[in-house]
C-alpha cells in the first residue's frame, strides 16, 4: 500500500548531493557534445554542399552513422573500446591519450570521454543534415555578389554562411542539445550506467531500487529542465533571430 509523501521528495531532491552530480554530469556531457558536433556538422555539410563529382555518394555515407539504431551503436563502440582487443582502446594507449586500454570503460573520465565520443560519432551527420538543409536554401548570387567586391573567403563565410544559416543552427542545436540532455541509452549500452546522468540516476531510483515517488521526482525535474532550455532557445535567441 502507498502513502501520500507530500512534498517530501521534492525536499529530498533539493539536499541530494547524487542528484547536483548527475546534474553536473548530464550537462558536461550536453555541452561538449553538442559543441562538437556543431563544428563538425558545420564542415560535414560544407562538404556535402559542393557541387562536386561523387557528392551523392559522400552524403549517403555520411549518415550511415545517424541511421544505426542508438543501443546497436553503442555496443559496436563497447567491442572498440575493450581493454583487452578494442581497436581504438589499443590505439589510444599507444598514441599516449590514455595510460592504459582498459582505462576508457573504467575510470569516470575514461567512460565520460568514450560516450561523448560515440555520441559524436553518431549524430553529428544528423547536425550536417540540418545545416545542410539552411545551405541548399541560400542564394549564390551573395557569393558570386561577395566573390566581385573582393572579400576573402573567412569574410564571405561569416558575413554571408554564417548570418544566413542562424535559423537553421537554432534548429538544430534545439534538438540536439534536448536530445543530448535526455540520454539513456548510449550511456545504458556502452558503460553500463557510467557517467551517471539524470536519466540513468531517475532509472537506478525506479527500476533500481524500485522507489517510483523519488524517481518520479527526478522525471519532473528533468522535465522542468528540459522545457527552461526550449524556452531559453525558442523564446530568447528565437527572438534575437527574428529583431535582426
Amino acid at each position: 500500500k502507498s502513502s501520500f509523501t507530500g512534498l517530501q521528495n521534492y525536499q529530498r531532491l533539493l539536499q541530494d548531493t547524487r542528484f547536483g552530480q548527475a546534474i553536473g554530469s548530464t550537462v558536461e556531457f550536453t555541452l561538449i557534445s553538442v559543441a562538437l558536433e556543431l563544428v563538425l556538422g558545420m564542415a560535414l555539410a560544407l562538404i556535402m554542399d559542393k557541387a562536386i563529382r561523387g557528392i551523392g555518394l559522400v552524403r549517403t555515407t555520411a549518415l550511415i552513422p545517424w541511421a544505426i539504431p542508438t543501443a546497436v551503436s553503442a555496443l559496436i563502440w563497447c567491442y572498440l573500446y575493450d581493454g583487452s582487443s578494442g581497436i581504438v582502446a589499443v590505439a589510444f594507449t599507444r598514441l599516449g591519450l590514455i595510460p592504459a586500454p582498459e582505462a576508457l570503460l573504467t575510470t569516470a573520465a575514461g567512460t565520460m570521454f568514450s560516450a561523448i565520443l560515440a555520441d559524436v560519432w553518431k549524430t553529428t551527420p544528423y547536425m550536417a543534415l540540418l545545416l545542410l538543409a539552411g545551405l541548399q536554401v541560400i542564394d549564390r548570387g551573395l557569393y558570386e555578389s561577395s566573390a566581385i567586391d573582393g572579400a576573402g573567403a573567412g569574410r564571405t563565410f561569416t558575413s554571408i554562411t554564417l548570418t544566413l544559416l542562424k535559423p537553421s543552427m537554432l534548429v538544430a542545436l534545439l534538438f540536439r542539445t534536448l536530445d543530448a540532455f535526455r540520454v539513456y541509452d548510449l550511456i545504458a549500452v556502452l558503460t553500463k550506467g557510467t557517467p551517471e546522468t539524470l536519466s540513468i540516476y531517475a532509472y537506478k531510483m525506479m527500476i533500481g531500487q524500485s522507489n517510483y515517488g523519488y524517481g518520479s521526482v527526478i522525471v519532473v525535474a528533468m522535465f522542468a529542465m528540459v522545457a527552461l532550455i526550449a524556452f531559453v532557445y525558442v523564446k530568447i535567441l528565437g527572438a534575437e533571430l527574428i529583431r535582426e
